[in-house]
């Protein structure tokens, strides 16, 4: 693993990086949701020309398009797809939906074209000393934050790319068909992704409630429970330093801080001008009240120092960037049961307000 965490390519003299100056272009597959829209975004802000794949030009942004993001309706399948979208060649290619050895092998016989490959990855690659992850039934502990080289699960097609085991197996076949392929690829690990367009936009949970007006808030482990969040637009700006530093490497991708639920719900609140009484229930409650997406009974948290090393810069801490999101969710529930693109059994467990109402007695009044 520490050969892959080392920067291979150096910036081309006269040029940031490799850039086919003046104009640098990206290529971002799969990228109309929260992580290719923030990429998109920052580039535009920085003077590149941005092309975005997907399979529905209405699922992009309009604001993008209107800045001049190009839109191809490719297949991530479509090999001779993404060939035409690459053109001559690209100084970044994000891909957001490599999920698989099959996905990755589409893509080695363009990585020649491509300056700075970078693959969204997860945290969901990381095993405990139990081999234990974060998708696993029985609870990862880690035992402090989670460094590049920490053991990752074992590629296993036996399991399904799209089941909680075999996720992060998946994903790991992916990484190593690409760092092990000899182009300068840059394997990013976020955990939690937050922002407009997310997919699973997990503050939900608390939005909810608070546009609900729900006097109370109930929170399993105290409020405890930790899982590190990852601003779509911190990952952007990591993105940005690597497509810059082109090199063979794995870094984590997460926000600066890692809050407890309980402070995640209270910055949701706080943003969102309500006041609720929180009741933090025991560690020991056998109900699944008080559940929440950030429900762990062991921190997970990502160390970051590595992407520091190399030069990134985050775009501020949770509180200030999952704001965008707060103030789009809010947007949308004026006329949306569920936030877009989600069906509503993944919230509808964390909303038995019925049940609430029962334990919480006058309270609930």
């Amino acid at each position: 693993m520490a050969a892959h965490l080392a920067i291979v390519a150096a910036p081309a003299p006269g040029c940031r990086a490799r850039y086919r100056c003046p104009v640098p272009e990206a290529l971002i597959l799969g990228g109309t949701g929260a992580v290719g829209t923030a990429v998109a975004r920052r580039l535009l802000t920085e003077g590149w020309r941005v092309t975005v794949t997907g399979r529905d030009e209405a699922h992009l942004d309009g604001a993008l398009l209107g800045q001049g993001v190009r839109f191809r309706a490719v297949e991530r399948n479509d090999r001779e797809g993404i060939a035409a979208a690459l053109g001559p060649g690209v100084d970044l290619l994000l891909d957001c939906v490599c999920f698989t050895a099959a996905d990755a092998d589409i893509l080695l016989p363009l990585l020649p074209l491509v300056a700075s490959p970078v693959m969204i990855s997860s945290k969901a690659v990381y095993v405990d000393a139990r081999g234990c992850h974060s998708n696993s039934d029985q609870p990862a502990r880690f035992g402090g934050p989670i460094r590049e080289d920490q053991p990752t699960l074992a590629p296993d097609e036996r399991w399904a790319q799209d089941t909680r085991e075999g996720y992060g197996r998946h994903k790991v076949a992916a990484e190593r068909i690409l760092l092990e392929s000899g182009a300068p690829v840059s394997v990013l690990r976020p955990s939690k992704v937050h922002g407009r367009g997310a997919r699973p936009p997990r503050e939900w949970v608390f939005v909810k409630r608070a546009l609900d007006r729900r006097p109370c808030v109930l929170l399993a482990r105290r409020g405890r429970g930790v899982d590190h969040p990852t601003s779509a637009t911190n990952l952007a700006a990591l993105v940005q330093l690597v497509a810059e530093k082109p090199g063979r490497r794995v870094l984590n991708a997460a926000d600066p801080d890692a809050p407890p639920a309980l402070e995640i719900s209270r910055v949701v609140a706080a943003h969102l001008g309500h006041r609720w009484e929180e009741v933090l229930l025991p560690d020991d409650s056998a109900s699944r009240l008080g559940d929440h997406p950030w429900n762990r009974p062991f921190p997970i948290v990502l160390e970051m120092a590595a992407a520091e090393l190399l030069g990134y810069r985050p775009a501020g801490g949770y509180a200030t960037t999952v704001a965008e999101e707060l103030d789009w969710l809010t947007e949308v529930s004026r006329s949306r049961a569920h936030p877009p693109g989600l069906e509503g059994s993944y919230f509808s467990p964390y909303f038995d307000y019925e049940a609430e109402d029962r334990f919480l007695g006058p309270l609930a009044s």
